[in-house]
């Protein structure tokens, strides 16, 4: 088909599945009757994209994006991701380690992660190799190769699974630094391996890295030349300026690499409010975080842009860009619906950030999505359910009831196993549309980017 006849066939399937989202410019998504046809087709283009930019919101499964939508702006409002002009749906499963030809229907954040980063399924807890241990070059990894700038910015650890699986590859993601390698003897360096997730990140050299996990970084080298050492020794010594708070992330220079460790661990939720708790909370609203130090992930992604924009100013490449908003996942096991919906709140802000360098950009591949969906649902208010719940009032002035039953109270809730929105513009964003899978994420962007193996 030539691609020509490709291009009419992209467009007639993604008017046919009613994809449209609201493109820009044409007023909020999904409430005007008005004729889309146009904005639909004039969003489905091919080529290649300069610049690609990820958004990972972890856990946020349709259920967390309405929840946060009704908190924020109401029920008929509209986030940032929702006007992304071509939505479709991405299957998650992982493997069985033991039996990869069978799967495994709910997957965890290393084997989704790994995924998109490498085009290859494998089981839950590994970090971008195959189910026997094989590594596999990432979307990172290959746009480095390329010339591409290289950026990796998440709310959790550095060295957490969704960060890590662009650019570390061990066997079982618990091995995110030095001291940290029991599952992954083979892995370490002191027995020949690449080492754990924060020395491959170093080693691997992205331009930005910004996230928590100081910790791990601050964990002495067991092997190597660096033994001794840090791996922030080891960072300084691979050129990164080291920053660990909003003002040192200000002053960051774009045209050095950077590292940014925020926190020792997770980095801190944006709200807080009462947690839901068998037969239910009182109404409530929830409040900022007095705890939370920052910097915001929308600071962090803005930096983030600006800096890939002007390093790849410098040559022919643009830059690639995944940007995590890790604690939608960590608040929903919790049952935190407070916490939950700060962070999607917050990771919307990013998103919109990126929509705005987009139309600036267009050579620009935006694409936003979950890694896995959650626990969290909007259920009727005389709902008496034997879980935990909680009561928010929304900016509609109506209450919200969210429940989170899929483990008992006391324990961390689960993840789920249903697919998840994934919505995108700019070159390539068409092939999101339908149901793809996460391996298809990668495919989309390698292409995108005219990067292979």
């Amino acid at each position: 088909m030539s691609s020509a006849g490709n291009k009419r066939r992209v467009a007639a399937i993604a008017l046919a599945a009613g994809v449209a989202a609201g493109a820009a410019g044409t007023g909020i998504a999904g409430a005007s009757n008005g004729d889309r046809t146009h904005d639909v087709r004039a969003a489905v283009k091919g080529g290649k994209a300069r610049n690609v930019i990820l958004l990972i919101g972890d856990g946020m499964g349709d259920s967390e994006i309405t929840a946060a939508r009704n908190y924020a702006k109401g029920a008929a409002g509209h986030l940032s991701m929702d006007r992304l002009p071509l939505t479709g749906a991405y299957t998650t499963y992982a493997v069985q380690k033991g039996n990869p030809r069978l799967p495994d229907y709910v997957t965890d954040s290393a084997a989704s992660g790994s995924g998109w980063a490498t085009g290859h399924k494998t089981y839950n807890g590994a970090i971008s190799v195959t189910p026997d241990g094989r590594p596999k070059a990432t979307i990172l990894e290959l746009a480095k190769r390329a010339g591409f700038r290289t950026g990796d910015v998440t709310t959790a650890e550095l060295t957490d699974a969704t960060p890590g699986v662009l650019a570390a590859h061990v066997v079982d993601r618990s091995c995110q630094g030095p001291a940290d390698m029991k599952a992954c003897p083979g892995n370490a360096k002191e027995n020949g391996g690449a080492g754990s997730i924060a020395e491959q990140q170093i080693q691997t050299g992205a331009d930005l890295y910004l996230g928590g996990g100081r910790a791990r970084f601050a964990q002495t080298i067991k092997a190597g030349r660096f033994k001794g050492r840090t791996v922030i020794d080891q960072a300084r010594a691979s050129g990164y300026t080291v920053v660990t708070d909003a003002a040192g992330l200000a002053r960051a220079r774009p045209d050095a690499r950077t590292l940014g460790l925020f926190a020792d661990g997770n980095m801190t939720t944006e709200l807080t409010g009462p947690a839901a708790k068998v037969g239910g909370t009182a109404p409530s609203k929830c409040a900022p975080n007095g705890k939370f130090a920052g910097p915001h992930l929308s600071q962090m992604a803005g930096k983030a842009i600006q800096t890939l924009d002007a390093q790849s100013k410098r040559g022919k490449r643009g830059f690639f860009l995944q940007i995590e908003g890790a604690s939608i996942d960590k608040q929903d096991h919790a049952a935190d619906p407070c916490g939950q919906i700060g962070e999607t709140v917050e990771f919307d802000n990013a998103v919109r950030l990126a929509q705005e360098y987009a139309r600036k950009h267009p050579d620009t591949l935006v694409v936003t999505t979950a890694d896995h969906a959650h626990t969290s649902q909007i259920i009727p208010l005389d709902a008496k359910s034997p879980g935990q719940t909680a009561t928010l009032v929304t900016a509609d002035g109506a209450q919200m009831k969210l429940n989170y039953a899929t483990n008992p109270a006391g324990e961390s809730q689960e993840h789920t196993g249903t697919e998840v929105r994934i919505a995108a513009s700019g070159p390539q964003a068409a092939n999101v549309v339908g149901v793809t899978d996460q391996t298809d994420l990668f495919a989309t962007m390698s292409r995108a980017l005219g990067v292979r193996r």
